[in-house]
């Protein structure tokens, strides 16, 4: 449960740093490169985004995409928690592994409810930016990778080697390349922590 939390934590950190506009873990200096080309394989998970791609879904940011798609109030509220709306909302690029609101329901009791208090706003922001990455990494480029530098400053491991991509071998992107006006979302179905440090 402590492992948990504290990954829910840094992904609320991780997000939270990347939207207050602060230096500090706010990965300027991390990128990606985009290409286009293959698709990632998905299940069946990522149904509520699929009308969300293409040119409707890029005149959009990310987080006004996230609010349209209605699967992620919970991670639109930690977002907001963690002021991060403004920095997801800025010129980018981004790249959000987005936890869905089921994701969210599967952490342990309360630990939503914690990290939304205002004294954890740096645990949340440093959970939140654990799931961006820096640059508009698509599909294509998602599956070529072995890992990628979070804003948070830790790696997320990527393995598509079973069809599909999994992420720190346990999160599942369900629903790859929604497009936004500022970068993408890969929708997923688990919530990833930061490795403890």
């Amino acid at each position: 449960m402590i492992s948990r939390l504290f990954l829910m934590c840094g992904l609320v950190l991780t997000l939270a740093g990347f939207g207050c506009g602060s230096d500090e873990g706010a990965g300027d200096d991390m990128s990606a490169e985009s290409s286009s080309g293959d698709e990632m394989a998905t299940d069946d998970g990522g149904d509520e985004m699929a009308d969300m791609g293409g040119d409707e879904a890029a005149a959009s940011d990310i987080v006004d995409t996230a609010v349209a798609a209605g699967s992620f109030e919970t991670l639109v509220a930690a977002v907001q928690a963690a002021g991060l709306v403004d920095t997801l909302k800025g010129e980018g690029p981004f790249t959000v592994f987005a936890p869905t609101d089921e994701a969210f329901a599967a952490l342990p009791e309360g630990t939503v409810e914690d990290l939304l208090l205002p004294e954890n706003r740096d645990q949340l922001a440093a959970i939140l930016t654990y799931h961006v990455v820096s640059g508009d990494v698509r599909a294509a480029d998602v599956v070529s990778l072995d890992a990628a530098t979070t804003v948070q400053g830790a790696d997320i491991a990527i393995d598509a080697s079973s069809g599909s991509v999994m992420l720190n071998g346990d999160a599942t992107v369900v629903q790859p390349d929604v497009v936004a006006s500022n970068g993408v979302i890969h929708v997923i179905d688990k919530v990833l922590m930061p490795p403890a440090e």
